[in-house]
């Protein structure tokens, strides 16, 4: 058995719960909060069984797809904020974050 961990962007979270639903695979769905761009998350924790690993893999990678945003970064720390003038930056936002992990044991009551 596997525990899959996908860290997805909050955009992507009801298409890929649906598909997960539709494919028949049970999961729990944690808010979660990025630590670059300080944006919502959804993180997925996937229990399943070894043998379906990969399909379950397609559905997130059908499901989570990465797209531009600009982003105006933060100011300086520290410095004088007089003469920084925050441009936008282009950054690839999306997709999907998963961790693969063996299970020792699983209980369900």
């Amino acid at each position: 058995m596997k525990l899959v961990i996908a860290v997805v962007q909050d955009k992507d979270s009801s298409r890929l719960s649906n598909a997960l639903i539709k494919e028949g695979f049970r999961a729990t769905k944690l808010a979660s909060t990025g630590g670059f761009l300080r944006a919502g998350n959804t993180t997925f924790m996937i229990g399943i069984e070894d043998d379906r690993v990969q399909e379950v893999m397609v559905v997130i990678k059908a499901n989570c797809k990465v797209r531009e945003q600009l982003v105006t970064p933060v100011s300086p720390m520290g410095g004088t904020t007089d003469s920084y003038i925050p441009f936008p930056v282009e950054v690839q936002v999306g997709g999907a974050a998963v961790f693969v992990m063996p299970v020792e044991r699983f209980e369900h009551y």
